[in-house]
Protein backbone atom coordinates (compact mmCIF):
# COMPACT_ATOMS: atom_id res chain seq x y z
CA UNK A 1 0.00 0.00 0.00
CA UNK A 2 1.69 3.13 -0.82
CA UNK A 3 -0.06 6.62 1.03
CA UNK A 4 -2.29 7.91 -1.92
CA UNK A 5 -4.10 5.25 -1.63
CA UNK A 6 -4.55 5.45 2.27
CA UNK A 7 -5.77 8.73 2.24
CA UNK A 8 -8.11 7.81 -0.13
CA UNK A 9 -9.56 5.52 1.73
CA UNK A 10 -10.56 8.03 4.63
CA UNK A 11 -14.59 7.48 4.24
CA UNK A 12 -14.48 10.16 7.61
CA UNK A 13 -12.51 12.90 8.88
CA UNK A 14 -13.33 14.89 12.28
CA UNK A 15 -11.31 16.30 15.08
CA UNK A 16 -11.82 12.89 17.08
CA UNK A 17 -11.87 10.23 14.67
CA UNK A 18 -10.81 9.02 11.51
CA UNK A 19 -12.36 6.04 9.50
CA UNK A 20 -10.98 4.26 6.82
CA UNK A 21 -11.71 1.17 3.94
CA UNK A 22 -9.36 -0.96 5.37
CA UNK A 23 -7.92 -3.04 2.16
CA UNK A 24 -8.08 -6.87 2.67
CA UNK A 25 -4.80 -8.56 3.09
CA UNK A 26 -2.79 -5.63 5.16
CA UNK A 27 -3.06 -6.34 8.89
CA UNK A 28 -4.00 -3.36 11.20
CA UNK A 29 -0.52 -3.64 13.51
CA UNK A 30 2.37 -5.14 13.41
CA UNK A 31 2.40 -8.91 14.76
CA UNK A 32 4.46 -12.31 13.90
CA UNK A 33 5.00 -12.53 10.17
CA UNK A 34 3.34 -9.80 8.98
CA UNK A 35 5.23 -7.61 7.15
CA UNK A 36 3.23 -4.62 5.99
CA UNK A 37 0.34 -3.06 8.66
CA UNK A 38 -1.56 -0.22 8.15
CA UNK A 39 -0.53 1.37 11.71
CA UNK A 40 3.12 2.07 10.21
CA UNK A 41 1.35 4.95 7.67
CA UNK A 42 -0.48 6.55 11.23
CA UNK A 43 2.18 9.16 11.53
CA UNK A 44 1.09 10.56 7.75
CA UNK A 45 -2.87 10.68 8.66
CA UNK A 46 -2.19 13.59 11.69
CA UNK A 47 -3.30 16.45 9.51
CA UNK A 48 -2.14 19.06 11.82
CA UNK A 49 -2.22 16.97 15.38
CA UNK A 50 0.64 16.80 17.49
CA UNK A 51 0.19 12.54 17.46
CA UNK A 52 -0.35 10.42 15.23
CA UNK A 53 -4.06 8.42 15.72
CA UNK A 54 -4.33 5.26 16.70
CA UNK A 55 -7.02 2.33 16.56
CA UNK A 56 -10.13 2.18 18.47
CA UNK A 57 -10.52 -1.80 17.78
CA UNK A 58 -8.96 -4.23 15.62
CA UNK A 59 -10.46 -5.90 11.85
CA UNK A 60 -8.39 -9.11 10.94
CA UNK A 61 -6.16 -8.92 8.66
CA UNK A 62 -8.16 -10.63 5.83
CA UNK A 63 -11.40 -8.19 6.62
CA UNK A 64 -11.99 -5.55 4.02
CA UNK A 65 -14.31 -2.14 5.32
CA UNK A 66 -14.53 0.41 8.07
CA UNK A 67 -11.83 0.79 10.73
CA UNK A 68 -12.15 3.39 13.13
CA UNK A 69 -8.91 5.26 14.44
CA UNK A 70 -9.01 7.76 17.16
CA UNK A 71 -7.00 11.31 17.01
CA UNK A 72 -5.93 11.46 20.02
CA UNK A 73 -5.99 9.84 23.81
CA UNK A 74 -9.83 11.91 25.08
CA UNK A 75 -10.93 9.99 21.88
CA UNK A 76 -9.35 7.14 22.23
CA UNK A 77 -11.08 6.43 25.47
CA UNK A 78 -14.19 7.52 24.29
CA UNK A 79 -14.41 5.49 21.39
CA UNK A 80 -12.87 2.75 23.63
CA UNK A 81 -15.90 2.51 26.20
CA UNK A 82 -18.31 2.89 23.20
CA UNK A 83 -17.01 -0.51 21.97
CA UNK A 84 -16.32 -2.31 24.84
CA UNK A 85 -20.23 -1.32 25.84
CA UNK A 86 -21.67 -2.22 22.15
CA UNK A 87 -22.94 1.34 21.55
CA UNK A 88 -21.19 1.08 18.35
CA UNK A 89 -23.48 -0.61 15.91
CA UNK A 90 -21.42 -2.64 13.54
CA UNK A 91 -22.51 -3.80 10.17
CA UNK A 92 -20.79 -6.66 8.22
CA UNK A 93 -21.57 -8.16 4.53
CA UNK A 94 -20.85 -11.99 4.17
CA UNK A 95 -21.11 -14.26 1.27
CA UNK A 96 -21.16 -17.83 3.13
CA UNK A 97 -21.56 -21.19 1.27
CA UNK A 98 -24.84 -22.07 1.59
CA UNK A 99 -26.98 -20.55 3.93
CA UNK A 100 -29.71 -20.18 6.41
CA UNK A 101 -33.67 -21.79 6.34
CA UNK A 102 -34.56 -18.62 7.82
CA UNK A 103 -34.66 -15.50 6.15
CA UNK A 104 -33.39 -13.34 9.14
CA UNK A 105 -32.46 -14.58 12.70
CA UNK A 106 -29.84 -14.44 15.69
CA UNK A 107 -27.06 -16.43 16.10
CA UNK A 108 -26.32 -17.29 20.17
CA UNK A 109 -23.05 -19.48 20.46
CA UNK A 110 -20.55 -19.06 23.04
CA UNK A 111 -17.11 -19.11 21.91
CA UNK A 112 -13.21 -20.42 23.88
CA UNK A 113 -9.99 -19.89 22.24
CA UNK A 114 -8.05 -22.67 21.06
CA UNK A 115 -4.30 -22.90 20.24
CA UNK A 116 -3.51 -23.89 16.35
CA UNK A 117 0.22 -22.54 16.72
CA UNK A 118 2.08 -21.56 19.28
CA UNK A 119 1.85 -18.04 17.89
CA UNK A 120 -1.62 -17.72 17.11
CA UNK A 121 -5.09 -17.94 19.13
CA UNK A 122 -8.14 -19.42 17.20
CA UNK A 123 -11.69 -20.20 18.02
CA UNK A 124 -14.30 -22.76 18.17
CA UNK A 125 -17.94 -22.52 19.43
CA UNK A 126 -18.00 -23.97 23.23
CA UNK A 127 -21.15 -24.39 25.46
CA UNK A 128 -18.57 -23.16 28.47
CA UNK A 129 -17.21 -20.38 26.70
CA UNK A 130 -17.82 -16.51 26.35
CA UNK A 131 -21.01 -15.17 25.19
CA UNK A 132 -21.58 -14.53 21.35
CA UNK A 133 -24.39 -13.20 19.65
CA UNK A 134 -24.75 -12.23 16.10
CA UNK A 135 -28.11 -11.46 14.16
CA UNK A 136 -28.15 -12.21 10.31
CA UNK A 137 -30.54 -11.12 7.35
CA UNK A 138 -30.41 -12.39 3.95
CA UNK A 139 -29.84 -9.87 1.48
CA UNK A 140 -29.69 -12.10 -1.45
CA UNK A 141 -28.68 -15.91 -2.87
CA UNK A 142 -28.21 -18.18 -5.23
CA UNK A 143 -28.38 -21.78 -5.09
CA UNK A 144 -24.83 -22.19 -3.67
CA UNK A 145 -24.00 -18.99 -2.10
CA UNK A 146 -25.78 -16.39 0.20
CA UNK A 147 -25.41 -12.92 0.43
CA UNK A 148 -25.72 -12.21 4.55
CA UNK A 149 -26.19 -8.91 6.55
CA UNK A 150 -23.95 -9.39 9.45
CA UNK A 151 -24.40 -7.39 13.39
CA UNK A 152 -22.60 -8.57 16.33
CA UNK A 153 -23.53 -7.65 19.51
CA UNK A 154 -20.84 -8.97 21.08
CA UNK A 155 -16.95 -8.77 19.95
CA UNK A 156 -15.37 -11.98 20.70
CA UNK A 157 -12.23 -12.77 18.47
CA UNK A 158 -13.42 -14.14 15.23
CA UNK A 159 -17.07 -14.04 16.27
CA UNK A 160 -18.71 -14.12 12.85
CA UNK A 161 -16.59 -16.29 11.12
CA UNK A 162 -17.04 -19.04 13.62
CA UNK A 163 -20.31 -18.49 13.91
CA UNK A 164 -21.15 -18.97 10.44
CA UNK A 165 -18.77 -22.45 9.90
CA UNK A 166 -20.84 -23.18 13.43
CA UNK A 167 -24.31 -22.44 11.96
CA UNK A 168 -23.39 -24.86 8.97
CA UNK A 169 -22.08 -22.25 6.25
CA UNK A 170 -18.99 -20.87 6.52
CA UNK A 171 -17.83 -17.59 5.07
CA UNK A 172 -16.44 -18.07 1.28
CA UNK A 173 -12.76 -18.33 1.36
CA UNK A 174 -11.94 -18.49 5.22
CA UNK A 175 -9.25 -20.97 5.31
CA UNK A 176 -9.51 -20.91 8.72
CA UNK A 177 -12.80 -21.76 9.33
CA UNK A 178 -14.17 -23.96 6.91
CA UNK A 179 -14.52 -21.57 4.04
CA UNK A 180 -11.96 -23.64 1.60
CA UNK A 181 -12.54 -25.72 -1.67
CA UNK A 182 -14.49 -22.62 -3.43
CA UNK A 183 -13.90 -20.41 -6.58
CA UNK A 184 -12.59 -17.45 -4.39
CA UNK A 185 -9.68 -17.34 -2.53
CA UNK A 186 -10.18 -14.76 -0.61
CA UNK A 187 -12.32 -14.27 2.52
CA UNK A 188 -15.40 -12.37 1.64
CA UNK A 189 -16.34 -10.99 4.60
CA UNK A 190 -16.50 -6.78 4.96
CA UNK A 191 -17.39 -4.21 7.66
CA UNK A 192 -20.18 -2.44 5.68
CA UNK A 193 -21.04 -0.16 7.77
CA UNK A 194 -20.61 1.63 11.06
CA UNK A 195 -23.08 3.76 13.27
CA UNK A 196 -21.16 5.44 15.88
CA UNK A 197 -22.97 8.22 18.71
CA UNK A 198 -20.19 9.75 19.80
CA UNK A 199 -21.68 13.18 20.13
CA UNK A 200 -24.48 13.72 22.65
CA UNK A 201 -25.93 16.87 20.97
CA UNK A 202 -25.59 15.56 17.20
CA UNK A 203 -26.92 12.72 15.09
CA UNK A 204 -24.64 9.66 15.37
CA UNK A 205 -21.78 9.21 12.34
CA UNK A 206 -22.99 6.72 9.98
CA UNK A 207 -20.45 5.55 7.59
CA UNK A 208 -20.52 3.20 4.70
CA UNK A 209 -17.73 1.13 2.98
CA UNK A 210 -17.98 -0.21 -0.84
CA UNK A 211 -16.92 -3.60 -0.59
CA UNK A 212 -13.68 -4.82 -2.25
CA UNK A 213 -12.99 -5.72 -5.48
CA UNK A 214 -12.71 -9.55 -4.41
CA UNK A 215 -15.87 -10.18 -3.08
CA UNK A 216 -17.66 -8.20 -6.13
CA UNK A 217 -18.17 -11.44 -8.13
CA UNK A 218 -19.79 -13.14 -5.52
CA UNK A 219 -22.12 -10.74 -4.40
CA UNK A 220 -23.36 -9.67 -8.22
CA UNK A 221 -24.59 -13.68 -8.38
CA UNK A 222 -26.27 -12.99 -4.93
CA UNK A 223 -28.27 -9.79 -6.75
CA UNK A 224 -25.84 -7.06 -5.81
CA UNK A 225 -25.29 -3.73 -7.55
CA UNK A 226 -23.05 -1.51 -8.04
CA UNK A 227 -23.84 1.77 -6.85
Amino acid sequence: MILDELLERILYRDAMMLVLNKPAGIAVHPGFGKKQNLQSFFNDLQFGLPNPPALAHRLDAATSGCLVLGRHRQALNRLGDMFANGKIEKTYWAVVKGGPTEKAGRIDISLSKQSAHSHRWWMKADPNGQQAITDYRVLGETEDLTWLELKPLTGRTHQLRVHCQAMGWPIVGDMIYGGDATDFDALHLHARAIHIPLYPKKDPVFVEASPPIHMEQALKLCGFEKL
